[in-house]
């Protein structure tokens, strides 16, 4: 027995707990981290109850309680601001998918009513976005032509659309949102980009006039579509969509350098549709290439709820559409409203964010709208725009409706390379960071802080990217969730263990790599692990605390000091452990046993101390060898060293290395 410990209190283990109540508290944590139901539960009177849930689920019942006069301005300017970003984006998107005109006018109608009662975002604007429209058509595209069988291709849309409203809503409702962050930040960066590239060079076939284009979306393809139809390029087209597209970059680089004045780019999308149209209507004998949109129907969005398809063999495909396009939808979505959320001060509920998102996505299939999320360049100019609530997407939804009703025989004579060119500006122009989010073509100052932080994470934007740009997004999307999970698990399956020294004049013991003055004593070793052990890393964390006792005992032998007696494993790090951590415990102490070692425990944490009691490993090892702090532990053992006579170097010598035992 360790007299010297018996001046410290014993490491204590946690009461036993019913398995039941168990489950519940770490279903608990794993669900309900953040208490969502706190005020619920504090609360005596049901009618308040009632009360309070009703807020939870519908937020607008919270904040609509304290709405003025002055926060309906703000939102009206806001709203009217991105509907004349959203009228000629709904128009360029649909066009992106495959899709009729009109269902970009659609989605951006109903969807933002929806979010407006359920979401929790104040700046959030809803509408489609540029990569899931491309996925959608390239996914669809594979098995259905929008050419050939356009009515089908449609009705697979809206189906797709619903089936990623069921997996947001059902994520949201298990409160599973935590699977949606599996792709990491910069398997995002690199995804986006790949996307957002290909979008870029899709629309050279709008610039170009060319009637007929890949359907493939890699960069080579698409590249030798574009050059092999030489002949049939059309310089009216070329000319008018160069003009366009630098009169949108112009816009957006003056905004850039006057925040002030947001709203030029904002509107300028919308100047670009009047003009564009007015050029052609005026000009068109003249200019007879340039294609146009033609007719638009007017009216707000016709019910869809019986064209959803669920027979074999189209199902599987609505399916696998919808689960991808879904996911990626939400990842934007909520990584953008947590953005502005964090620059206003104030947070969202991610898991009701996807229960509006799915929301908005299942009534847009049943009224002809398709996949619709909260797109980063329409948010910011809410945001900009000075948007208080989630008013300002009802103001937009209302003047999209009065375009719909209204309006929609204007956009006749809109050419097809103006719409090119405000999906090419809006993937050149959207180079903006956010918090977990990067949209843009290429963002090199994102691509080089990913360099110089960590060369791992820039292998992985790299990855996703080339993955996008020279295979297909679905390759680039299982690029990005491979490797990222692979990261997983290197962290799980790798944790980081170092030998730990002491601070002169302090009992605080570190690793001797960071902190170089830290001393070492003779006699014993202390390894840091610095994660949970399971049976992913049981095996290496057996073999690198063998390789680092054999490196030590053989720095000893050399160096003629005492030799090696203990083994302190520091715990603290260690959150939990499995059975397979246990018997890899179990094993080590028994080959240290045969080598004369002692294996000693410091600082090992409630759930540790649980499972190596029930165990019985804490009675093998002797619960006088386990300990509060790793200062304790190195006293009790500079205790032992001193009073206990030591192994000789002989002895040591002839004793297998611990890989080998």
């Amino acid at each position: 027995m360790c007299k010297r410990a018996l001046q410290y209190p014993q490491v204590e283990t946690p009461p036993p707990q019913p398995f039941l109540q168990s489950l519940k508290n770490t279903l608990n944590e794993i669900l309900f981290a953040d208490d969502p139901f706190r005020k619920i539960r504090n609360e005596s009177k049901m009618s308040k109850k009632i009360e309070l849930g009703l807020r939870h689920v519908f937020p607008i019942l919270e904040w609509a309680r304290g709405y003025n006069l002055d926060y309906l301005k703000s939102d009206v300017i806001s709203g009217i601001t991105i509907a004349s970003l959203a009228i000629p984006q709904g128009i360029s998107y649909a066009q992106l998918a495959n899709l009729p005109p009109i269902l970009g006018l659609y989605s951006s109608f109903v969807p933002p009513m929806v979010y407006a009662i359920m979401g929790s975002s104040r700046d959030l604007a809803v509408g489609t976005v540029a990569v899931a429209s491309l996925l959608t058509a390239a996914m669809l595209g594979k098995e259905v032509s929008a050419v050939e069988n356009p009515k089908l291709y449609l009705h697979l849309a809206f189906t797709a659309t619903f089936f990623a409203g069921l997996m947001q809503t059902c994520l949201g409702l298990l409160r599973l949102g935590f699977l949606v962050e599996i792709l990491s930040h910069a398997a995002i960066i690199g995804f986006m980009a790949g996307a957002a590239t290909v979008v870029c060079l899709q629309q050279l076939k709008g610039l170009l006039g060319l009637s007929h284009f890949t359907h493939s979306t890699d960069v080579v393809s698409v590249l030798r579509s574009i050059f092999s139809q030489s002949h049939m390029w059309r310089w009216e087209s070329g000319l008018l969509g160069c003009c366009f597209l630098f009169f949108l970059l112009t816009t957006k680089y003056i905004s850039k350098k006057r925040p002030k004045l947001f709203w030029i780019s904002a509107m300028a999308p919308l100047v670009s549709v009047i003009f564009g149209s007015l050029f052609v209507y005026f000009l068109h004998t003249q200019f007879h290439g340039i294609q146009i949109i033609g007719e638009l129907k007017k009216g707000i969005n016709p019910p869809s709820i019986t064209h959803l398809v669920f027979t074999s063999p189209y199902v599987t495909l609505a399916l696998k559409t919808g689960i991808i396009t879904g996911i990626l939808a939400l990842a934007e979505g909520i990584a953008v409203g947590r953005s502005f959320a964090m620059y206003k001060n104030y947070n969202i509920d991610g898991n009701k964010e996807m229960i509006a998102f799915g929301m908005m996505n299942i009534f847009g299939s049943f009224s002809s709208c398709y996949l619709t999320t909260g797109p980063f360049s329409r948010s910011a100019v809410n945001y900009n725009a000075g948007c208080k609530t989630a008013v300002s997407n009802v103001v937009m939804a209302v003047a999209v409706a009065v375009t719909l009703l209204f309006l929609t025989p204007l956009f006749f004579y809109t050419p097809l390379v103006v719409l090119s060119s405000i999906i090419i500006a809006a993937m050149l122009g959207s180079a903006v960071r956010s918090t977990a989010l990067m949209l843009g073509l290429v963002d090199y100052e994102a691509a080089m802080h990913l360099w110089r932080l960590d060369k791992f994470d820039f292998f992985v934007c790299l990855s996703a990217f080339l993955g996008v740009v020279f295979g297909t997004i679905e390759i680039g999307l299982i690029l990005s969730v491979g490797i990222s999970v692979l990261r997983l698990l290197l962290f799980v399956g790798r944790p980081k263990i170092y030998v730990m020294g002491n601070i002169q004049n302090t009992e605080i013991y570190r690793n001797i790599e960071q902190y170089p003055q830290a001393t070492t004593i003779s006699g014993l070793i202390i390894l840091h692990i610095d994660g949970p052990i399971y049976f992913a890393n049981s095996s290496y964390l057996r073999d690198r605390i063998g390789r680092w006792i054999d490196e030590e005992e053989e720095k000893l032998r050399k160096s003629e000091e005492n030799s090696l007696q203990y083994i302190i494993l520091d715990l603290s790090a260690v959150g939990n452990i499995d059975t397979s951590g246990i018997s890899m415990l179990e094993e080590v102490n028994k080959i240290l046993g045969r080598r004369d070692l002692k294996l000693v425990i410091a600082n090992p944490g409630a759930e540790l101390m649980k499972k190596l009691s029930k165990s019985k490993f804490t009675e093998t090892i002797g619960k006088d060898w386990i300990h509060l702090t790793v200062a304790e532990a190195v006293s009790a053992c500079d205790h032992m060293l001193h009073t206990a006579k030591p192994d000789s170097p002989e002895k040591i010598s002839r004793v297998p290395e611990f890989n080998n035992v």
